[in-house]
């Protein structure tokens, strides 16, 4: 099979042997995978614990075509639960825990052999480019949004950098569940496209606000981190929850304690998802007939442009790549 390796040297389009499937297994011949920050993190060294060279990719949806104890599944288009041995604590992962696509093989090939319970039938009114941006960017998404963030239909929610494929499934998700959605962006153009899904940008008020008067967003959904925490804690009321489940600009400088406190917020930090999680995201994505927002797409064997968009941070939603 051809496949996308990624060794000390950069990224090759090369041919590499069939995965070989085991008894509670499944293999799947790949249509398409999408892109993740953790694949470009992993490109750039920025991860912990690489090993090289490795087939990345934790995005897939294709056909079964090989499942010894699971027959009924063979010809069936999948998509792929990216969690691997969360645990038995749904509060949090434990110590097993692992994502799809290094040191496993992911879904930059041609095909792949994962788990047989990791594999779950894909929402039919997507397109295959649609379900492959949904798996890691939808259970990140649904479990930040509605598991630990608690969100409550009419509530307002405020989603930061808008355009990013987490970012862009939680308004989704938010708009979907009855929230009024507000969002940031560096780019006023990414501002727009989400303004045209539903969301309204983050007015000026909503900046002097979250004070004793108990105005303010109910729920702040980031990835950012960095210097503009504190000013998140701003905009949130009294009473108010903060949702970290990622810190692109690194760690807070001087945090602001005493807002936490006097204010009562809550901080809760979010990580992927549970199996059940990955379930019930489907299930949402299914009822809402909701539709992953695909950037663009490029061939597995184009991977390095599809990179380097990524890199370049000018895309809105997910970008995918075709593996047949």
């Amino acid at each position: 099979m051809n496949a996308l390796v990624l060794t000390e040297t950069g990224l090759h389009y090369q041919e590499l042997p069939a995965p070989v499937c085991g008894v509670d297994q499944v293999r799947i011949k790949l249509h398409a995978a999408a892109l993740n920050h953790r694949d470009q993190y992993i490109r750039e060294g920025k991860y912990s614990k690489i090993v090289l060279p490795a087939v990345l990719g934790s995005d897939g949806v294709g056909t079964v075509t090989e499942a010894p104890s699971h027959p009924e599944l063979i010809g069936k288009r999948v998509v792929i639960d990216p969690s691997f041995g969360w645990g038995d604590d749904p509060r949090a992962q434990g110590p097993s825990f692992s994502i799809l696509g290094m040191p496993t093989q992911g879904t930059f090939a041609e095909e792949i052999v994962v788990p047989s319970s990791n594999v779950h039938r894909a929402p039919e009114h997507l397109t295959d480019e649609q379900a492959a941006a949904l798996p890691l960017a939808g259970v990140t998404a649904f479990r930040a949004l509605m598991v630990q963030g608690a969100l409550q239909s009419a509530e307002t929610v405020l989603v930061t950098g808008i355009g990013g494929g987490v970012a862009s499934m939680i308004m989704m998700f938010a708009l979907a569940a009855g929230a009024r959605v507000m969002v940031t962006s560096r780019s006023e153009e990414k501002i727009a496209r989400a303004v045209e899904m539903g969301a309204q940008p983050l007015d000026p008020p909503f900046g002097r606000t979250g004070s004793a008067r108990g105005d303010g967003v109910d729920l702040v959904v980031d990835s950012i981190g960095g210097d503009t925490v504190n000013t998140l804690m701003n905009v949130v009321r009294p009473g108010g929850r903060l949702v970290f489940y990622g810190a692109s600009r690194g760690v807070v400088p001087e945090l602001n304690l005493h807002r936490i406190f006097w204010k009562q917020l809550h901080i809760i930090g979010s990580t992927m998802g549970t199996s059940q999680d990955f379930v019930d995201m489907l299930q949402f994505v299914e009822e809402k007939k909701i539709v992953p927002v695909v950037d663009s797409t490029f061939a597995l064997s184009d991977a390095e442009a599809a990179f380097n968009r990524l890199h370049a941070a000018g895309q809105f939603g997910k970008i995918v790549l075709r593996c047949s």
